[in-house]
């Protein structure tokens, strides 16, 4: 993945499109903290995502570092739902309605 995304930002950079574009990348599930019985770990909570473009208004880390002394039943607590992010890409980006789309009001991230 990364150097495939490596490879699409040079180009559109190169190309004059880098601020035309967002890149959003989500994993549908976070992993538990401990393993399982066959050394492995299960589907969990808290999983990243990351948005890259040229129109990213405030570059940074948006979500706390989880404190892996503080889990909710075996997971790790998140402080940004992504239904967050959601909501300000799809307004703030693709000037839809996020209320129609995720059937609620949903604060945004001054990243857009």
């Amino acid at each position: 993945m990364d150097a495939s995304l490596a490879s699409l930002i040079d180009d559109l950079k190169n190309n004059g499109r880098f601020d035309d574009v967002l890149i959003m990348t989500f994993s549908e599930f976070g992993r538990r903290v401990s393993q399982n019985a066959s050394n492995g770990t299960d589907h969990g909570t808290a999983s990243s995502m990351f948005l890259i473009g040229g129109g990213i208004k405030t570059p940074g880390l948006y979500n706390n570092i989880p404190d892996l002394d503080d889990l909710d039943d075996g997971d790790l607590k998140y402080s940004v739902d992504f239904k967050q992010v959601y909501a300000t890409v799809l307004d703030n980006w693709l000037q839809a309605d996020s209320r129609q789309i995720l059937g609620s009001k949903y604060e945004h991230l001054p990243v857009l």
